[in-house]
């Protein structure tokens, strides 16, 4: 695609025009012609490049570790310690509910493990009593039975009691909800003074180290997807390598796409779950034209490079870009494979006013 001439003309003056404004050079100049000739410009030929070729797909940011905080025993919220967009760590107390039956509970369950220890002390020195006798022929095999069953009936109730008391103990702990691990609540699902039951949602909690991204893969490009098992994530500018990825076995069954799981390694870039991202699946090999990303003259909406023509002249061309590869980009229209691409913009810039352009090296 080639601009039409008032445009090329306009973006070329106006971009040498900022160039010689940085160079110090005086701006109120009049408007030069769009193409000069220059041949002191470093240039780079346009070709055709095998380069992976991707599948973009949209996908939504999720945290690897999330969970829905649900109650484990029934009672009546009566303290909330956070709220959402709170960020937490392991342990910290999120939620309290009343726990008055549970600590009765738990009284009782300590009274009966006192009385059953009682019992087994007296089983037991009643056992060693009864043996004595025996052993002396004192009292008949009978009577020493007895005892040996009355202390094995007291040692089995006092674990039973010792089980119920650690059984009421954990339902106190149910009274009170922690965070399992370091995170920000996304979510708060009850208020102070409502009753709960138990495998009632309370709190979301997503944390904030490792993030993945799910997208759903058509059905024609799971088999090529699968063999590659590489993909980047595209985020504004950034771009985040894939660690992992995991195609869901069976496709959904209204939509006929298979659910991938990208997980992605920690990064300086911010993901906040739910969010939108791009995902490239690598589906094999292309040829493309890339061209050095500090070639382009970015103004607005329009990109453009440089172009030097065989008789010299320095002419500026709008083309449409692709995916970056690296620090290149992609060329999809506006240049034809062996035109020559000058890699400083500034500098053509300045050759296409007609200015000589700052020593460079071919």
């Amino acid at each position: 695609m080639r601009l039409a001439a008032p445009m090329v003309s306009a973006l070329a003056a106006a971009t040498a025009s900022s160039v010689l404004l940085l160079a110090g050079c005086d701006g109120n100049k009049s408007a030069a012609p769009a193409a000069s000739t220059s041949t002191a410009l470093a240039t780079v030929a346009v070709g055709a490049e095998t380069a992976p070729a991707e599948l973009l797909l949209d996908g939504v940011v999720e945290a690897v570790n999330q969970a829905t905080l649900s109650a484990q025993t029934a009672g009546r919220v009566v303290e909330v310690e956070v709220e959402v967009n709170d960020p937490v760590r392991q342990g910290q107390l999120l939620m309290r509910l009343r726990a008055t039956e549970q600590v009765a509970g738990l009284g009782q369950a300590q009274a009966a493990l006192k009385a059953a220890q009682a019992r087994d002390v007296q089983a037991r020195a009643q056992h060693d009593r009864i043996r004595d006798m025996y052993e002396r022929k004192v009292v008949a095999r009978a009577t020493y039975d007895e005892a040996v069953a009355a202390r094995d009936g007291a040692d089995a109730n006092l674990a039973a009691a010792r089980a119920a008391v650690e059984s009421a103990r954990e339902g106190v702990t149910y009274t009170e909800l922690r965070a399992p691990y370091d995170g920000v609540i996304t979510a708060k699902r009850v208020q102070v003074g409502e009753a709960v039951a138990p495998g009632m949602p309370l709190l979301t909690l997503a944390g904030l180290g490792a993030m993945r991204v799910i997208a759903e893969v058509p059905q024609s490009a799971a088999t090529a997807v699968e063999a590659a098992r590489t993909a980047t994530v595209y985020v504004g500018e950034d771009r985040l390598a894939a660690t992992r990825i995991t195609l869901h076995p069976a496709a959904e069954p209204l939509s006929g796409t298979f659910r991938a799981r990208v997980d992605l390694a920690d990064s300086r870039v911010r993901l906040a779950p739910g969010t939108y991202a791009k995902v490239g699946f690598v589906t094999g090999e292309a040829s493309r034209m890339l061209i050095p990303r500090g070639a382009l003259v970015e103004r607005s909406e329009l990109r453009a490079v440089y172009v030097v023509m065989p008789d010299g002249r320095v002419v500026l061309r709008q083309v449409r870009l692709g995916r970056s590869v690296g620090d290149r980009t992609e060329i999809i229209a506006g240049l034809a494979p062996g035109e020559k691409v000058a890699v400083d913009p500034a500098a053509a810039g300045l050759a296409a006013r007609g200015a000589a352009p700052a020593a460079h090296h071919e």
